[in-house]
């Protein structure tokens, strides 16, 4: 059984951080996914593509796998630079500013 152990990122829809905390441990697809000729839905026979694996730390996702015969590969999470700004986002409203007003 094969699986990856990765840091999930952000979604692309929020600017906030969660779900991101934890590790996953999710398997790699044994069988390709079949289109159900009837109803044109697709369909796999693997349950184990369903599975979804989450941990604390990354130590305890690698012990999991390997006490379980699973070869997993650790995929390390990308940094992100902190979009922090000096007075935050009420520096938008300010009534002392500098600048023009841009939006």
């Amino acid at each position: 059984m094969r699986a990856r152990i990765y840091k999930p990122s952000k979604t692309a829809m929020s600017s906030g951080m969660a779900r991101t905390n934890h590790w996953v441990l999710e398997f790699a697809p044994e069988t390709p996914r079949e289109v159900d000729p009837l109803m044109g839905w697709t369909s796999s026979s693997d349950m184990n593509s369903q599975v979804h694996l989450r941990f604390d730390t990354l130590e305890a996702a690698k012990d999991y796998a390997k006490a379980h015969g699973i070869d997993a590969v650790v995929l390390k999470p990308k940094a992100r630079k902190p979009n922090i700004r000096s007075r935050g986002y009420g520096e938008n409203f300010a009534t002392d500013r500098r600048g023009a007003w841009t939006h």
